[in-house]
């Protein structure tokens, strides 16, 4: 009888190695429920699941010493869905994690202090990984604590704003493998601290010193570490041409260069800057005013550079030619809300530029089909297509688009001139995944259902305020792309539950806007709980939903974070339901007129995960300052709203 109990024990995986196992595990990444499945087959897989996992992104603060225990193997640590993470847990991980540890995600936690940040450094000798963006109240103590990490390479710190060169100099001194930092927005950092990063940080390849208040004095130091690669200098309006014109020799390893909304940088700066880049692959220039006076003479040396980024700026046609005849491999072009654009000078790039892949040309209010003609003849291989607003673009471009860019992947023509004859071309490009095509105002279910028929692979498609939908176009998607991930619905006012119905088959569905949409009821709500099992971003602000709908997502929709239920018909019970989804992270309750002081303060107490809350101002005054207080400390940030309250608005009868 023992003997028989002992080979009923035995499962197929213990005569496999345990490397073939995790190989099959590796599979299984994408699917977090398919992991759990597998590890509660028997005692076995239990346990080579707990040895395979190599990450851990805990829920709550709460349930990280259970993980801990069980998964012994970790090297990586993501505490974002954590707001509250004091020094407590910090050194449990750094406890049990000494010897694997290899990063460390804080970015949207708090409440650590250097006491936590000494653990992880001092203890875990492997730490190359860290990310404390954020951390507003971090000081030059918490900095100082970093400095022990002595093998970190990457460190993010981002929005640490009380930490200054005093911090920034101990993290110098101490973390000499430093490959990436970035600084940004960190505003006490001054020349001083980014001096001492660039003398003793020898091996920085990735430099991130935007929105900080430097100046041209700690130019020279930077350009010349021999291995940088990326730099952000984005807004430092300190930093003008005054050195930049003296300098002999520029960064010659440089390869991504990020001055955008720099006022005061002219192109003979930028000439001075880039005198000896040859290997320069990305220049972004957006929203710089000044460089855009001779923008033509800053790209006669950089003839490697692949993707330009003039986004705002005053581009003359002169300025079009030089990067066609200057720049010999580029793939991305962005000229989003450039003033200047014409069919002339993107034609010319286009004969010029036959490998582009990307182009962004948003809000190029001149640009007619004659400058489609060009980019779709020359541009073969052209991948993606943002041209929202582009007004004079007629149908016969989108027909041209559909006919010759058979490797297109995403479009935007969100507010233009489409109808069902080029939403007919545009479905001939098979590959494609995002489609955008919001304030449409001529097509009809007819056009989108060749998209559905069409377009297989299709995981986004935003259909704001395309008030022609019916329910016909949304189920002719939801029929042909079983892949779809996001849709927006949002004022699409003819739709009804039939269309939530349909799209409950697309099961890997993520996010769903459907506000305004005074015909969508807890039934179609229902049924994408139940089919949508990955929904993590929901909209219904202004759908007549009710207590039904929540408690459905509260039953199937466990990995909902975002959900906006402003103006339904939702009382108590619903909110109540809806805050037991322990991933809820971000909960918008506007006029919302139906619900309880009572039955809001219960519901926000038992959303132990929340991180983000924006509530009417009229709760402030009858929700205790205790409670709100209490809610503060878990680490959620309140946002109040004076927003009026539009009766008519309002879907359905209160």
């Amino acid at each position: 009888m023992q003997k028989n109990q002992a080979l009923m024990t035995v499962t197929p995986f213990d005569s496999l190695a345990e490397e073939i196992v995790f190989q099959i595990l590796d599979l299984l990444e994408p699917g977090p429920q398919d992991k759990k499945s597998f590890s509660v087959v028997c005692k076995s897989c239990h346990s080579i699941e707990a040895r395979h996992r190599k990450t851990l992104k805990p829920l709550h603060a709460d349930f990280i010493p259970g993980p801990v225990q069980r998964y012994t193997r970790v090297h990586h640590v993501d505490f974002t869905n954590c707001p509250r993470i004091d020094d407590k847990i910090l050194t449990t991980v750094a406890n049990a994690y000494s010897e694997t540890l290899r990063s460390v995600d804080l970015s949207k936690s708090r409440f650590f202090t250097q006491v936590g940040l000494l653990s992880l450094a001092a203890k875990c000798a492997g730490l190359v990984e860290l990310n404390l963006s954020n951390a507003t109240e971090l000081k030059d103590t918490g900095a100082a604590a970093i400095a022990e990490a002595k093998n970190l390479e990457k460190l993010w710190m981002s929005r640490c704003k009380l930490v200054s060169d005093i911090g920034i100099g101990c993290i110098a001194v101490g973390c000499k493998k430093l490959k990436l930092i970035c600084l940004r927005w960190c505003v006490r950092v001054t020349d001083l601290g980014v001096g001492l990063i660039a003398n003793k940080c020898r091996e920085l390849r990735s430099l991130d010193l935007s929105y900080l208040p430097i100046t041209d004095d700690c130019l020279s130091t930077i350009l010349q570490l021999q291995n940088l690669k990326e730099l952000a200098l984005v807004g430092c309006h300190g930093i003008d041409d005054e050195s930049l014109t003296n300098l002999k020799q520029g960064c010659k390893s440089l390869e991504v260069l990020d001055i955008s909304n720099c006022d005061n940088i002219t192109y003979n700066g930028l000439g001075s800057l880039t005198n000896s880049s040859g290997s320069l692959r990305q220049l972004n220039l957006a929203y710089c005013f000044s460089v855009t006076f001779d923008l033509e003479k800053c790209f006669y040396k950089l003839s490697a550079l692949q993707f330009v980024k003039l986004d705002g700026c005053r581009v003359s046609c002169a300025a079009m030619k030089a990067i066609a005849d200057c720049c010999e491999s580029l793939k991305e072009l962005s000229l989003c809300k450039c003033n200047g654009v014409t069919d002339e000078g993107l034609s010319y790039i286009a004969q010029k530029q036959r490998q582009l892949r990307k182009l962004d040309m948003t809000c190029c209010q001149e640009i007619t089909d004659a400058a489609i003609a060009s980019i779709t003849t020359s541009c073969n291989y052209i991948t993606s297509f943002r041209m929202e607003a582009c007004v004079m673009v007629q149908n016969e471009g989108f027909v041209l688009i559909g006919q010759h860019c058979q490797s297109l992947e995403d479009i935007d023509i969100t507010e233009n001139v489409i109808n069902d004859e080029g939403l007919e071309a545009i479905s001939r490009c098979s590959k494609l995944l995002s489609l955008k095509m919001g304030l449409s105002m001529y097509g009809t279910d007819h056009g989108l259902s060749h998209v559905g028929r069409r377009c297989q692979n299709l995981v986004e498609l935003d259909l704001y305020r395309c008030m022609w939908i019916t329910d016909v176009g949304i189920a002719a998607i939801a029929n042909g792309c079983p892949l779809l991930e996001r849709i927006n619905m949002a004022y699409c006012d003819k739709i009804t539950d039939s269309s939530l119905t349909s799209l409950a088959k697309c099961l890997q569905l993520e996010a769903l806007e459907i506000r305004g949409c005074p015909s969508v009821s807890s039934v179609g709500l229902s049924a994408i709980a139940m089919g949508c099992k990955h929904l993590t971003i929901l909209d219904i602000k202004k759908c007549d939903i009710n207590d039904a709908g929540l408690i459905h997502l509260a039953q199937y929709s466990q990995y909902l974070k975002q959900i906006n239920i402003s103006y339904c018909p939702v009382t108590d019970d619903g909110l109540k339901a809806l805050a037991s989804i322990s991933c809820l992270q971000n909960l918008t309750i506007l006029h919302v007129i139906r619900l309880t002081p009572d039955g809001l303060i219960a519901a926000l107490l038992a959303c132990q995960g929340l991180m983000k809350l924006k509530l009417h101002t009229h709760y402030k005054s009858l929700i205790p300052e205790a409670i709100l207080g209490a809610i503060e400390e878990r680490g959620c940030a309140i946002h109040w709203r004076n927003k009026p309250y539009w009766v008519n608005t309002i879907p359905f009868h209160l």
